[in-house]
C-alpha cells in the first residue's frame, strides 16, 4: 500500500508536469516545488540556489526570510553544504549543524544561530553540469534517509528541467526574432535593388553593387542604406 509520503511525492511530480506542458512562469514552479518538498521531507523550510549568467550563486526561491538568509550567509562566507553541493555535484547531508566548524568554519558561527538543526543540499544537475542546488532546512537532527535523497533527487531533476527548458524557449524566441529581422531586411535591400536597377536602367546585380558601394564609402550599414532608399531619403 502507497504511504503518505509516496502518494504525496507522485502528487507533486504530476502537479509540476502539468505545469511545464504550457507556457509557465519558472520561479512560480520552483515556489511550488519548495513548497511542497517541505511536507514531503518533513522540512521546515526549502529552497533553490542558482547559478546565475555571470557564474554567481544567487537565491531563487525561498520558503522562509529565514531559510533565505542561512543560504545568504553561506553565499557571504564563500562556504558551506548548498555551496558544496553545488561545487561538487553531489549530495550535502548535514546531520547537525552544532558539528560542522572543522568543514566550514566561517559559517558555523552563522548556522548555529539560524534555528536550523540540519540541513540537506541537492544538486541540481544535467549529465557533467551543476546549476544549482535544492536545499532542504529541518528543525531536528538527523540525516537524509537514502528513500529520501533519491526522492530529493527526482524534485532536484525536474527544477533543473524547468529552468533548461525556459532558457531553451527563451533562446529559441531570440533566434527566431533574429532571424525575422533578417528576413525582413533581406526584403528591404531586394526592394532597394528594384527601385535602384529601375531608376538607373541596371541590372539587378548592377543595382545592388551600386547600393553596396554607397554603404561602404559611407561606412552605413547596408540596410540602412536601403531603407533610406526605398523611403525616399536617399538618392544616389
Amino acid at each position: 500500500m502507497m504511504s503518505i509520503r509516496e502518494d504525496q511525492l507522485l502528487h507533486t511530480v504530476g502537479t509540476l508536469a502539468d505545469s511545464l506542458v504550457d507556457d509557465y512562469d519558472v520561479v512560480e514552479v520552483l515556489q511550488l516545488l519548495v513548497d511542497e518538498c517541505t511536507k514531503i521531507f518533513d522540512a521546515s523550510a526549502a529552497g533553490i540556489l542558482l547559478i546565475s549568467p555571470t557564474g554567481h550563486l544567487e537565491v531563487l526561491v525561498s520558503t522562509s526570510e529565514r531559510s533565505e538568509f542561512v543560504e545568504l550567509m553561506q553565499l557571504r562566507a564563500g562556504e558551506g553544504p548548498c555551496i558544496e553541493a553545488v561545487a561538487t555535484g553531489k549530495v550535502v547531508s548535514v546531520p547537525d549543524l552544532r558539528h560542522i566548524a572543522s568543514r566550514w568554519p566561517k559559517f558555523a558561527a552563522d548556522a548555529r544561530q539560524s534555528g536550523y538543526s540540519s540541513l540537506h543540499a541537492i544538486p541540481m544537475r544535467l549529465r557533467e553540469s551543476t546549476i544549482g542546488s535544492l536545499n532542504l532546512f529541518r528543525n531536528t537532527t538527523g540525516d537524509l534517509n537514502d528513500p529520501d535523497a533519491a526522492a530529493a533527487r527526482t524534485l532536484a531533476d525536474i527544477a533543473t528541467i524547468s529552468i533548461l527548458q525556459q532558457r531553451l524557449i527563451e533562446e529559441s524566441s531570440v533566434a527566431q526574432a533574429q532571424l525575422q529581422r533578417a528576413l525582413d531586411t533581406r526584403v528591404i535591400i531586394e526592394q532597394a535593388k528594384g527601385y535602384i536597377a529601375q531608376s538607373h536602367g541596371l541590372d539587378m546585380e548592377a543595382a545592388f553593387a551600386l547600393i553596396r558601394g554607397h554603404a561602404r564609402s559611407t561606412q552605413t550599414r547596408l540596410s540602412l542604406v536601403a531603407e533610406d532608399i526605398t523611403t525616399g531619403r536617399l538618392t544616389l
